[in-house]
């Protein structure tokens, strides 16, 4: 998952010198520079593998997926042309098939053919892709995957358990080169992958097999950066990475820039002042507080375009704690908060406040539950209603100071990542607005977000920031609140509640909630959203969202707006239509707007 920018941070060098001139013999177009918002750091020592953690590889620029996902409001299978050229999804949506690129070659000049998407796919097997998953009963998963030609394949879906979001699944799927990375697997891989499939001792084996596959994958290290983007990976050093013209690339002639600089960065302040001094042509989201959006705006040149992004932040609980099993102290502490203050301090140009928690991003909201979205409990701004909901609770308070009901003192303790200093000023003005209301309050930072996810998921924090809302498919965005994290497990269509502290369940909500007087079971309603389709999707997403906000797992509050930063110095032509801005997760938008030809030279 991307974090959208929101990294740890500090400063780091730029090494290296580069040139306007390409290596690869271009034509004039000079250099871009722009850095990579999902991966801070760069690591000389990481292969061009874009499945290690670390790797040299750039999504739109080096590397190409099948298709550019889209996150559409209700669409979750919208995708821009990417390897493949057209495709044609069957009307039961059992089987996808991809005609690719007719002129796609690879950097060394060969072609891309349909054998080079089969083991790609193979790849992505033991990576355990969503569509291409050996799990038993896994939903979206492939059943056949049938070259049919040398610019065509077909893969069919799992009839067993199909799911709507099937087709992003296979387009979102790296496109590597065979004659490279068939190193990488045995060449019985894909009879190890049929086994897989099936039931019993054999098939068992051949998934520890796939699994160990998975690691052999993440750590192969090509000699060379054979790449099937508009550029090449050149060179690298711990301050940048310079790519340069793919001259085989099927669209180069409309590729503006003979080189590419990505600069290293390890926080959003080095983003921040590499923007003020007008250093980069792009920059994907990144939060910035309001002094320093106003030094960006003013940078000569700059330019910030705003689109959808279908994340919210929330504050979220651990019901192991209390008090916040207690649905009153949660709604207590809803009405105390006064999200637009927090989001004005926090995200005032990178987010809105939230109407209300739904577990949707209210610009998706709109679309799917229009009717449901104006009836619900807006919580606002209610000292009178959060004291009689900690009342309720059998909260005292003595001495204008909240107590537990057993008279042993309340201390809310928020955690965050160093880092990311949008929940973390969020988390200081929370803070402060619980302390005027008599609630003692703290903010604890963690080291950095890889431990932030592995204390979290431990259990060890009482309240922290979860990014909710994550589209644009309804199980994506309802599984974040009533999924594993809550210890609801889908697995081969069927759905297992774990207790509090159990297989990653660390939200520990009840396996059934009271909503509008009735109890349901959210994790239940979540799985089904993962097999109907949009319109069978929307009174459960109505049902869930009601759920959300009258039993508030979390409180919902900004909903994230996709700021792309560019500068118009060096380079015009940027997009303004919100559809290509909302590229999928993981994606470098600026490589793809260059590779369609959209990104020109200024004259």
């Amino acid at each position: 998952m991307t974090l959208l920018g929101l990294a740890a941070g500090v400063a780091a060098c730029s090494g290296g010198g580069t040139t306007n001139q390409s290596s690869s013999g271009g034509g004039g177009g000079g250099l871009f520079t722009t850095l990579d918002v999902n991966r801070p750091g760069i690591d000389p020592a990481a292969p061009p593998n874009p499945y290690n953690p670390k790797g040299n590889a750039f999504p739109g620029y080096t590397t190409m997926k099948i298709g550019w996902v889209v996150n559409h409001l209700t669409d979750p299978n919208k995708a821009l042309p990417a390897m493949a050229a057209s495709w044609e999804l069957a009307p039961d949506n059992s089987a996808i098939t991809l005609k690719l690129q007719p002129n796609a070659k690879w950097s060394d000049g060969k072609p891309v053919t349909a054998e080079d998407v089969k083991l790609s796919i193979a790849l992505a097997y033991t990576q355990g892709s969503t569509a291409f998953a050996v799990t038993p009963g896994a939903a979206g998963a492939a059943a056949e995957v049938t070259v049919v030609d040398e610019k065509t394949i077909k893969v069919t879906q799992d009839i067993s358990n199909p799911s709507p979001k099937f087709a992003r699944g296979v387009l979102d799927t790296t496109v590597l080169p065979s004659h490279i990375w068939s190193a990488a697997v045995p060449p019985t891989i894909w009879d190890t992958i049929k086994t897989a499939r099936g039931d019993g001792p054999e098939a068992e084996k051949a998934r520890e097999e796939i699994t160990a596959l998975g690691q052999k994958v993440i750590a192969f290290a090509p000699a060379k950066d054979v790449a099937g983007g508009p550029f090449v990976l050149e060179r690298v050093n711990p301050g940048e990475a310079l790519l340069v013209k793919n001259k085989h690339f099927f669209n180069a002639a409309n590729v503006a820039p003979d080189q590419v600089k990505f600069l290293n960065y390890t926080g959003n302040e080095q983003i921040w002042n590499y923007l003020t001094q007008g250093k980069l042509d792009h920059s994907g989201f990144v939060a910035a507080p309001t002094d320093v959006m106003n030094r960006i705006k003013s940078a000569p040149g700059s330019e910030v375009i705003k689109g959808y992004s279908p994340v919210a932040v929330s504050m979220a609980f651990n019901q192991s704690k209390k008090p916040y099993d207690n649905v009153h102290v949660r709604r207590g502490l809803a009405y105390l908060i006064d999200r637009a203050e927090v989001t004005k301090v926090a995200s005032p140009e990178g987010g809105t406040p939230a109407i209300t928690t739904t577990g949707i991003h209210q610009k998706a909201a709109a679309a799917w539950i229009p009717d449901t979205l104006p009836k619900l409990e807006k919580y606002a701004v209610d000292a009178a209603k959060a004291e009689a909901e900690f009342k309720q609770a059998g909260l005292t308070k003595k001495d204008g100071k909240w107590t537990l009901s057993d008279g042993s003192p309340w201390k809310v303790s928020m955690h965050a990542p160093a880092g990311f200093s949008d929940w973390l000023s969020a988390q200081e003005n929370i803070k402060s607005q619980l302390v005027k209301a008599g609630i003692d309050a703290e903010v604890v930072t963690t080291a950095d977000y890889p431990v932030y996810l592995e204390e979290l998921a431990a259990g060890k924090y009482d309240v922290g920031f979860w990014l909710t809302a994550l589209g644009p498919a309804p199980y994506d965005i309802f599984q974040r609140l009533y999924g594993a994290s809550n210890g609801w497990a889908n697995v081969g269509g069927k759905v297992k509640h774990s207790a509090a502290g159990k297989n990653g369940n660390w939200m520990g909500s009840p396996e059934q909630v009271e909503v509008d007087g009735a109890k349901i079971n959210p994790g239940e309603l979540t799985a089904k959203l993962n097999s109907v389709g949009p319109e069978e999707a929307k009174p459960i997403m109505a049902q869930l969202a009601t759920a959300a906000s009258q039993d508030l797992p979390v409180i919902q509050l900004w909903d994230y707006v996709n700021n792309q930063f560019v500068n118009n110095s060096r380079f015009t032509g940027w997009p303004h239509d919100d559809e290509i801005l909302r590229l999928g997760t993981g994606v470098l938008p600026s490589g793809v707007w260059i590779q369609q030809g959209l990104i020109k030279k200024k004259q």
